[in-house]
């Protein structure tokens, strides 16, 4: 899973590499009764993964990755079987991840997630501050309204 999540982080300039294969190495000990990994494969190969979590009645989907391009195959790992899963499963929700209006035409209203972060530069932290106002009230315009660019 870690070689997964490292690929896309690593394929893109906004990508950071917080997590580590350590870490990917001590979820998979101590909370493998909370995993719902999915793990694609061609033949024997495994191509692309989607880190998942399962807790009561919800599945959370938050990495992905792949080490091989195909046509379709992030929405059949990240989203399609996690539905799958879901309904298998007798589940309520499943929260996909940040970000991302295709998920919509896949059936996912946004939902309000909630982040902390510690800006220690004060004339930067004020700069952000700035722009995280305007960001909210986008934000919850886009939650209110499903997405859709009508009011609802």
């Amino acid at each position: 899973m870690f070689r997964f999540y490292a690929s896309t982080v690593d394929k893109f300039m906004w990508g950071r590499r917080y997590l580590n294969r350590r870490f990917f190495e001590l979820v998979a000990d101590r909370f493998r009764h909370r995993l719902a990994w999915v793990v694609a494969f061609r033949g024997d190969e495994p191509i692309a993964g989607a880190f998942n979590l399962e807790k009561g009645d919800r599945l959370y989907g938050r990495y992905w990755g792949a080490t091989t391009e195909l046509p379709f195959l992030h929405f059949n790992v990240c989203y399609y079987h996690g539905i799958r899963h879901c309904i298998e499963r007798g589940l309520s929700v499943f929260e996909p991840g940040a970000g991302g209006e295709h998920k919509l035409a896949r059936g996912f209203r946004p939902t309000a997630m909630c982040s902390a972060h510690y800006v220690h530069n004060a004339r930067f932290r004020h700069i952000v501050d700035d722009f995280l106002v305007r960001e909210r009230e986008a934000v919850e315009r886009f939650v209110a309204t499903g997405g859709d660019d009508e009011e609802p």
